[in-house]
């Protein structure tokens, strides 16, 4: 393991052991939220939620990163790039 990803999974433990110890439907709450309001709130906010929601799931996809195989690794990356690609066209868009 490289030594970011050890700092990085060292920090990262007390917030996924409250993840982990919160309702099932947390995350997926959490992740619909920041989507909902990334598509229907104005720009001011919806850009931030969907910068936040790539960022969850960038640290989510980094943090599994060695667990998982190509497939998933793909649609992970892809995710988080067409949440991106969304917040840059809510902005382009205004």
């Amino acid at each position: 393991m490289s030594g970011l990803r050890q700092r990085v999974t060292k920090v990262s433990y007390p917030y996924v052991a409250k993840l982990h110890a919160a309702p099932k439907l947390t995350l997926p709450g959490i992740t619909l939220v920041l989507a909902l309001a990334g598509v229907f709130a104005p720009v001011v906010v919806g850009v931030p939620a969907l910068v936040l929601l790539a960022l969850l799931l960038g640290w989510l996809a980094f943090l599994s990163w060695p667990a998982v195989t190509t497939g998933p690794r793909f649609l992970r990356l892809f995710s988080i790039l067409v949440i991106l690609l969304f917040a840059v066209s809510r902005i382009a868009n205004g």
